[in-house]
C-alpha cells in the first residue's frame, strides 16, 4: 500500500506512442488483478498491438490519459471515446476502460483520472458520459460514490453500465473536494 501524503506526486498525463509497451503490461496486470487471472484473459501482445493501433490512429475524439508515480511508472490509465449508439443514447462520451494498479486503490487517483476524462470530453463539447463494467464488480461502489447513476437494459437488468448524465456536476464536485 502507498501511503497518500505520496499522493501527491502523481501526474496525470496524456498517453503518448512511447507508452505502448508500459501501457501493454499495464494493462494485462490490471486487468488480471480486477477480473482474475486466467488462460482466456487477453495476452501481452494482444494489449501492444491494441494499444499501438490506438494511440498511433489517434482517432477524433479519442484519448488516453496515463497516471504516472515518482519514478515515472504507470500505475493507471483512463480511455475516453465517443458513444455513439442507440442504447443510452442521451450519453455522448463513453470511460471505455479505467483501470489503476490495486496498490495504488484509495488514494483519490482513480477520481482524478475520472475528472481528467470528464473534463476532456467538456472540452469536446461532450456533456454527459457512460461506462460498461462487469455487473459483479467491486469497482461498482466506486462509480456511485462518484455520483454515477447505474443503467438498465430494456428488461430492467443491470449488466453493470453506469452514467454521468451532466460533467458540469461531476467537475465541479471535483474541484471542491
Amino acid at each position: 500500500m502507498v501511503n497518500k501524503t505520496a499522493a501527491q506526486a502523481f501526474k496525470i498525463r496524456e498517453a503518448v506512442l512511447s507508452d505502448v509497451i508500459a501501457l501493454s503490461e499495464l494493462h494485462v496486470q490490471t486487468f488480471n488483478e480486477t477480473h482474475g487471472s486466467s488462460p482466456n484473459n487477453p495476452t501481452y501482445e494482444t494489449r501492444k498491438y491494441q494499444w499501438q493501433q490506438l494511440l498511433q490512429n489517434n482517432a477524433p475524439g479519442q484519448f488516453c490519459f496515463v497516471i504516472e508515480n515518482e519514478n515515472k511508472e504507470l500505475v493507471g490509465f483512463a480511455r475516453g471515446i465517443p458513444y455513439e449508439h442507440q442504447d443510452h443514447s442521451k450519453f455522448k462520451g463513453e470511460l471505455n476502460k479505467i483501470y489503476l494498479l490495486n496498490k495504488y486503490h484509495r488514494l483519490g487517483l482513480g477520481r482524478k483520472l475520472i475528472y481528467s476524462v470528464a473534463q476532456r470530453f467538456i472540452s469536446q463539447n461532450i456533456f454527459s458520459m457512460l461506462l460498461f463494467g462487469d455487473a459483479n464488480n467491486k469497482s461498482n461502489g466506486f462509480y456511485e460514490i462518484m455520483g454515477a447513476e447505474k443503467l438498465f437494459a430494456n428488461n430492467s437488468a443491470f449488466h453493470g453500465g453506469y452514467g454521468w448524465s451532466d460533467l458540469t456536476k461531476l467537475v465541479v464536485a471535483g474541484i471542491t473536494t
